[in-house]
């Protein structure tokens, strides 16, 4: 058997156990399994392998992204400077094993969104700063957009700012809107981040990380305006194909 799984704390509904689940039934892999790993701490992680040595890869999410990376043998290269790993491929040679961290957020991100850019969009507003932004500022960067964050948190550094400061002139140039927060998320689909939908037109694009629900309600008020919109869903299957890749690779 071999084993595949998913590092979490509290999982619940988990896209990616689904996913890969309906994967191996397609692809007639009655030998392959996937699981969830709750972890309360961390620190928990080695005690995944015990007693068990059929562990070939393992997907990361919230909070452990950046935490599991002490924990591993290598990181890529794009991963490292991203600063986070959602993916590690696990080997064997001569009884030892390696954990190699990758990051397919990023790909998933980014071949999700490239489609719906068009020249005049040069600069994004990202809501949030948390562990999700981090894929999402490396990939404007290297789509050289311009981008500042808004932030809820005590202290502002470089490249953030607070809600308040989300002004009509400030949307006017920033077209590109990225949604990098759990607000809207099931079962909470009355809320959505406090931004002036008003300003928002149809030469504005909003990404919403979240897929649940489909269409959350900062979608549908961008989506009133004659915004562009995507949700999440997307960026979540391409990163998980992506981490199929690595494992297989």
């Amino acid at each position: 058997m071999k084993t595949f799984g998913l590092i979490g704390h509290r999982l619940g509904y988990s896209f990616s156990r689904n996913f890969f689940t309906e994967k191996f039934a397609e692809e007639n892999l009655p030998e392959h399994e996937y699981v969830n790993f709750e972890l309360d701490s961390i620190d928990e992680f080695p005690g995944i392998f015990d007693g068990d040595k059929t562990i070939c890869g393992l997907n990361c999410t919230i909070p452990y992204k950046q935490q599991i990376m002490p924990f591993l043998d290598e990181i890529d290269a794009e991963a490292a400077q991203v600063g986070a790993v959602n993916t590690v491929k696990i080997t064997t040679n001569d009884g030892k094993r390696h954990l190699k961290g990758f990051n397919t957020d990023v790909y998933g991100f980014e071949n999700s969104l490239r489609p719906m850019l068009e020249e005049k969009h040069k600069k994004a507003l990202i809501l949030g700063t948390g562990g999700a932004s981090k894929a999402i500022k490396h990939i404007l960067n290297k789509l050289q957009i311009e981008f500042v964050s808004a932030s809820i948190e005590d202290q502002l550094f470089e490249k953030e700012i607070r809600y308040n400061q989300i002004t009509d002139e400030l949307l006017k140039e920033y077209l590109i809107i990225i949604h990098a927060t759990p607000i809207g998320t099931f079962p909470n689909v009355d809320k959505c981040p406090d931004i002036p939908y008003q300003s928002i037109t149809s030469d504005h694009v909003l990404f919403d990380l979240v897929y649940n629900p489909e269409e959350t309600l900062f979608l549908k008020k961008g989506k009133a305006q004659g915004a562009k919109t995507k949700n999440g869903l997307e960026m979540l299957h391409l990163q998980a194909l992506r981490a199929w890749e690595i494992w297989n690779s």
